[in-house]
């Protein structure tokens, strides 16, 4: 099979769709790969490491969409792309079209085989291709949820692990999945107040077997409304249901999780894709 690497385009991103060791392996297994000219340059791969391990370096991204039976890239095909694509192509890649139907139609329209990293599953159902990408949203999360706590960027002022004489900052995190537990797990790590909630009581059963007393769990209790409200500095939350009425709720009660833009590097909290640091919100606004 020929497959085709090119170069991402969407704003700030820098990760490649293969790696100079993956085209090794995949040219050991008799494929041919083709990668954009500077594809992984952002990230510290060069051209000279993918020609090494047997890539053909392409010079545009149209020679590359035109020539190859399989497209491998990091983030869904913005309009242009989608534009190059061709009936009977593979799309291997992160889509998340739920929020995108544009994306969906146009995906559509070109009648590729579009295949979603974060619907492939494993033998025990698990999402082996997402999982990483939500290790990595979780404990950017906080990073970025710190970073909104300062008076600088509109926050209150707050060091999530405080200093003595000054206590440290409340941290609510809704969801113990894999996004979750990073995300507990850094905040934690900076000596905060954490409490994870969660409808899987199982769950929360693993949570607190790993982390003993430095966690606070929650289970359906915790998003009562009879129960009084308390206050938490800053809400983590991935609301993954689709369903409206559940994501409008969820927005109301913690301030976070509704429609936002979508996340960048450089505007990373109050986002639908991945996690939001809510500065301040009341556990009940």
């Amino acid at each position: 099979m020929r497959i085709g690497v090119p170069k991402e385009i969407k704003n700030h991103e820098y990760r490649v769709g293969m790696t100079p060791s993956s085209v090794r392996e995949a040219v050991h297994h008799g494929h041919e790969v083709l990668v954009q000219k500077n594809a992984g340059a952002g990230i510290g791969l060069y051209d000279e490491q993918y020609a090494k391990a047997g890539a053909k370096i392409i010079d545009t991204a149209e020679e590359i969409f035109a020539t190859a039976e399989m497209i491998v890239k990091v983030k869904e095909p913005q309009p242009n792309e989608c534009k190059m694509l061709r009936p009977g192509q593979i799309l291997f890649t992160y889509l998340h079209l739920a929020p995108d139907p544009e994306q969906a139609k146009a995906l559509m329209e070109s009648g590729c085989v579009a295949i979603a990293y974060e619907t492939v599953t494993d033998v025990r159902g698990g999402l082996p291709l997402l999982a990483p990408m939500s290790e990595v949203a979780g404990r950017m999360s906080i990073q970025a949820g710190a970073h909104s706590l300062e008076i600088a960027q509109g926050g209150r002022g707050m060091l999530l692990g405080g200093v003595p004489g000054v206590p440290a900052a409340k941290v609510v995190v809704l969801g113990g999945g894999v996004s979750g537990m990073n995300a507990a797990r850094m905040a934690m790590g900076l000596e905060a107040h954490v409490t994870v909630i969660d409808l899987n009581l199982h769950r929360l059963y693993e949570l607190d077997l790993q982390f003993g007393p430095k966690l606070n769990t929650l289970g359906r209790h915790g998003l009562n409304p009879s129960r009084p409200n308390h206050t938490h500095d800053q809400a983590i939350g991935w609301p993954a249901r689709s369903d409206e009425r559940r994501r409008r709720r969820f927005r109301r009660r913690w301030g976070c999780g509704g429609k936002g833009r979508p996340e960048t590097p450089r505007c990373p909290s109050r986002s639908a894709a991945s996690a939001d640091a809510c500065r301040g919100a009341p556990a009940g606004a």
